[in-house]
C-alpha cells in the first residue's frame, strides 16, 4: 500500500476499513495515477505508475521526482508542463506522451490529463495526474498510417523493392524479435527470388535467393508449393527444413512462419514469412497482420507485373514478341552512344529485312498461316544472333536486326548475314506445304554510314531495296566498298554450294613415305577445286570460307567418302593396301552425329576401318578434350586410326597428349623448312621425335623438299615423311602408278 501521510497533504492517522478499500482498487486500476506536490515529488502513486518505473511498491516512489527517473531532456518537459498547470491552474488533457517501460525497455504511448489540486480555501497544493496507456492504438494509428504511405508509394509507381522493403520495416516496427522477408516467384514459376529482407542476415537472404519451389523446400518453398501458410515453429527439428537446417542455425534462426502471396485471380506471386530467433508459433495479433501484409504485397507485386506487361506491349510486337520500333530506336541511340564512349573501334551495324514475295503464303494460305511462318522466321533469326544483339520486327514481313560491338570488319557482319540467310531459307512447312522463303537485306553502319538512329536506319533500307533489286536472296551494304567484298565472298560461298553439287571438286594423294624401308605406306588426300571461271583453287582459296560459312562440312564429308571409295578402288585393283590420311575440320569434329557418319561412309565404301586415318590439329582438340577423346575412342573401337595434324603449333599438354587415342604425331612443314639455318627449328623437331617415340606414337614431317632435310630426321630417327622430295601430290591414276612401280 502507498504512503498516504506525507506532512500538509492528506493528514490523517486512523485508516477506516472504507479507505483500504478504495486504495485497493485504486492500485487495481490499469491507468496510472499518481499527485505531486509543489516541488513536483510524487506523493501518491499507484502500483500501475511502480511498475512502470521498475518498482515493486509504490512506497519506493514518493518522494522521487521526475529528474529522478527519465532523462534531463524528459523530466525538464514534464516539469515545465506541470509548472504551467500550478501556476495558471489550467489543466492539460489527453496530452500524447512517449515514455520507456524500465521493466521492458519498450516504448509506451501515454494520454496523459493532468489538474491542479487545490485545498478548501482554494489555494494550489500539487497536481493530479491519471496517464492511459495507449500504445496499441498508436501502433494501430501507425500501421493505418504506414499502409496508406505503401498504398500512395504503389499508385506513384515507385520501384517494386522499394515498396516491399517499406512493408518488411513497417512489419518489424509493429513486432517484437522478428524478421521479416518478401520472396517473389520467377517468370517460370518454379523459383523464388529475393523482394525484400531490411533484418535478414545478408549472407542467409542471399543463399536462399533463388531457392526452388517443391516439397521440402523450407517455410517458403513449400508454403509456395503447397499454395498455403506453412508454420514451423521449430526449425532444429522439423523435416521441411531437413535441406536448410544447418543454414539456418549458421545464423540463430529458430522459427519460420511462410505464407503464399497470391493474385487476385489465384497465381502465386511470392512468398511472406516472419522469422524469430526462438522456438515459438505466431499469435492472433502476427496472423492478422500477417493476412494484411500478404493483401497489400499482393497488389504491390500484381501492380508491378502489370506494369511490366504493360511496357512490354507498349515496345514488344504481339505476335512474334520480338522488340518494336520503339524500342529498336532506344537500344540503338544507346548502342551507339557505347560505341562513342568506349574507344576501342567496334561497329554497330542495322541489318533491314524483308521476307522476298511473303505475300504467295498469305494468298495460298491465308494469314493464320502467314503469322506462323512469320513467328518461326523470328525465331531463327533470334537463334543466329548473340545475346547482346536484337531482333525487331517493324511490321508486316520487314524485320530490323541490330548487331553491336562487332570487330571493324566486313567479314564479321558477312558471316552472320550468311548465317541469317542459311536460317531463313531452310524450308518451312506449314500445313501439309513446304515454303521456301528468301530475304533481302541491306547493311548499314555506325559510325560510316549515318551518326543518328534515324539516319542508319533509312540508309539500311535503301540497302535493302538494292538487294531487292539486284534479283532478291542477297544482302548489300550501303558503302559501295563494303559492297564489293561483301559480293565477292557471297559469291564465292554460292561457288562452292554449286561447286558440291555439280562435282566440280576433286582429290589429289601425297605419298607418305616410311624412311626405313622407303615404301609408300599411306596417301593423303587433298582436296581440289576446278571453278567453272577461276581455274582450280588450292584449299587456301576456299577452305577458310567454306570453314566460316559452315559449308566446311558437306565438303568435308565429300572429302571423306571419296577418299574412302577411292581406296577401296586401289585394293579391288590389286594394288598394295595402303592407309588413306582425311584431314578433319573442328565444325565436322563436334558434329554429335559424325562419327555415325563415318560409320556410315565406311560401310558404303566398303573400306575397313584400319585403312582410314583422320588428322586433327592440336587447336581442335583443345576446344574440348573430354569431348575430343570421346569421339576418337569411339572411333578406334572401328579400327580408325587418329594423327595430330601440324602438331608443334598449337598448345597442348604431355599429360592431354599421353590421353589421346592418337597413332601418329605430324610436324608441321614450318618447322622442317628451315632446318638448313634454323637451330631452335631442329631442336623443336629432335624434341617431337624423342616425344613421340616415348608415347609409342608413330613421327612423320611433312613438307620434306631436300636431301639436307631427309638426312636430318633420319638421323634423329624420324620414322616417316612426306613431301615434294618424294612426290608432289598426284591423281589417283598417278597415284596408281607409283604403287605398282613398288610392288
Amino acid at each position: 500500500m502507498a504512503a498516504r501521510n506525507h506532512e500538509g497533504l492528506l493528514a490523517t492517522t486512523d485508516w477506516t476499513a472504507e479507505r483500504n478499500l478504495l486504495w485497493a482498487m485504486i492500485d487495481q486500476v490499469p491507468d496510472y495515477l499518481f499527485v505531486k506536490d509543489l516541488d513536483h515529488r510524487f506523493v501518491v502513486v499507484n502500483q500501475a505508475v511502480a511498475r512502470i518505473h521498475g518498482y515493486d511498491h509504490a512506497d519506493q516512489l514518493i518522494g522521487k521526482t521526475d529528474f529522478d527517473l527519465h532523462t534531463p531532456d524528459l523530466a525538464a518537459r514534464f516539469f515545465e508542463v506541470e509548472q504551467a498547470i500550478i501556476q495558471s491552474g489550467s489543466p492539460m488533457i489527453d496530452m500524447e506522451e512517449e515514455v520507456v517501460d524500465a521493466v521492458t525497455g519498450a516504448k509506451k504511448w501515454l494520454s496523459t490529463s493532468k489538474i491542479a489540486l487545490h485545498n478548501d480555501t482554494n489555494e494550489t497544493i500539487g497536481l493530479v495526474g491519471i496517464s492511459r496507456d495507449i500504445s496499441v492504438r498508436k501502433q494501430a494509428d501507425r500501421l493505418r498510417d504506414e499502409q496508406s504511405l505503401v498504398l500512395e508509394m504503389i499508385a506513384m509507381n515507385l520501384p517494386l523493392r522499394d515498396v516491399l522493403d517499406k512493408i518488411m520495416r513497417l512489419i518489424e516496427e509493429q513486432l517484437e524479435g522478428v524478421f521479416a522477408s518478401i520472396l517473389v516467384v520467377d517468370s517460370d514459376g518454379g523459383h523464388l527470388w529475393h523482394g525484400a529482407a531490411p533484418s535478414l542476415p545478408g549472407t542467409y537472404a542471399r543463399a536462399i535467393d533463388g531457392i526452388a519451389i517443391g516439397p521440402n523446400m523450407g517455410s517458403c518453398g513449400t508454403a509456395a508449393y503447397r499454395r498455403e501458410s506453412v508454420i514451423v515453429a521449430d526449425i532444429a527439428n522439423d523435416p521441411l527444413w531437413s535441406n536448410f537446417r544447418d543454414l539456418a542455425q549458421l545464423h540463430s534462426l529458430r522459427s519460420c512462419w511462410s505464407t503464399p502471396i497470391l493474385s487476385h485471380q489465384g497465381d502465386l506471386l511470392g512468398t511472406f514469412a516472419l522469422y524469430s530467433g526462438e522456438v515459438r508459433q505466431p499469435g492472433s495479433f502476427e496472423r492478422r497482420l500477417t493476412e494484411r501484409v500478404v493483401r497489400i504485397a499482393a497488389i504491390a507485386i500484381e501492380r508491378k507485373q502489370n506494369e511490366d506487361e504493360i511496357f512490354f506491349l507498349a515496345n514488344h510486337d504481339a505476335l512474334t514478341g520480338l522488340p518494336n520500333r520503339i524500342l529498336l530506336k532506344d537500344r540503338l541511340t544507346q548502342a551507339m552512344l557505347h560505341t562513342e564512349l568506349h574507344h576501342h573501334n567496334p561497329w554497330v551495324s542495322v541489318v533491314f529485312v524483308d521476307l522476298d514475295n511473303f505475300k504467295t503464303v498469305n494468298d495460298r494460305l491465308g494469314h493464320t498461316a502467314g503469322d506462323e511462318l512469320l513467328k518461326i522466321v523470328a525465331r531463327r533469326m533470334v537463334g543466329c544472333v548473340r545475346p547482346i544483339d536484337a531482333v525487331v520486327r517493324l511490321g508486316g514481313d520487314e524485320f530490323v536486326i541490330l548487331l553491336v560491338d562487332l570487330p571493324a570488319r566486313t567479314d564479321a557482319i558477312s558471316v552472320i548475314l550468311h548465317k541469317l540467310r542459311a536460317a531463313i531459307t531452310d524450308p518451312i512447312a506449314l500445313d501439309g506445304h513446304e515454303f521456301h522463303i528468301t530475304c533481302s537485306m541491306g547493311v548499314a553502319t555506325f559510325p560510316h554510314d549515318g551518326n543518328d538512329a534515324e539516319t542508319l536506319l533509312m540508309n539500311a533500307d535503301a540497302a535493302m531495296y538494292q538487294a531487292k533489286n539486284s534479283g532478291r536472296d542477297s544482302f548489300q551494304f550501303f558503302t559501295a566498298e563494303m559492297n564489293t567484298k561483301a559480293h565477292e565472298r557471297f559469291a564465292m560461298q554460292d561457288a562452292i554450294r554449286s561447286g558440291i553439287a555439280r562435282s566440280e571438286f576433286y582429290l589429289d594423294y601425297q605419298p607418305q613415305v616410311d624412311l626405313r624401308s622407303g615404301r609408300i605406306f599411306a596417301a593423303e588426300a587433298l582436296v581440289r577445286w576446278r571453278h567453272p571461271v577461276l581455274g582450280v583453287l588450292s584449299p587456301v582459296q576456299f577452305i577458310s570460307l567454306a570453314e566460316e560459312t559452315g559449308l566446311i562440312v558437306p565438303l568435308g564429308d565429300w572429302v571423306l567418302n571419296e577418299a574412302c571409295r577411292q581406296n577401296k578402288a586401289w585394293q579391288d585393283a590389286g594394288l598394295p593396301h595402303l592407309s588413306v590420311s582425311v584431314n578433319v575440320s573442328a565444325l565436322q569434329f563436334q558434329e554429335k552425329d559424325w562419327p555415325q557418319r563415318v560409320r556410315r561412309i565406311l560401310k558404303e565404301s566398303g573400306l575397313e576401318a584400319e585403312y582410314l586415318e583422320l588428322e586433327v590439329t592440336e587447336s581442335l582438340l583443345m576446344r574440348n578434350v573430354d569431348q575430343a577423346i570421346a569421339t576418337m575412342k569411339e572411333l578406334q573401337e572401328l579400327g580408325v586410326h587418329f594423327a595430330i595434324d601440324d602438331f608443334g603449333t598449337g598448345y597442348s599438354s604431355l599429360s592431354t597428349l599421353k590421353c589421346l587415342p592418337v597413332t601418329r604425331l605430324k610436324i608441321d612443314q614450318s618447322f622442317v623448312r628451315n632446318l638448313a639455318h634454323d637451330e631452335d627449328d631442329r631442336s623443336i623437331i629432335s624434341a617431337v621425335i624423342s616425344l613421340g617415340q616415348r608415347l609409342n606414337m608413330m613421327v612423320i614431317a611433312e613438307g620434306v623438299e631436300t636431301e639436307g632435310q631427309l638426312a636430318f630426321l633420319r638421323a634423329n630417327g624420324c620414322d616417316e615423311a612426306q613431301g615434294y622430295h618424294f612426290s608432289k601430290p598426284v591423281d589417283p591414276g598417278a597415284m596408281a602408278d607409283l604403287l605398282m612401280l613398288q610392288g
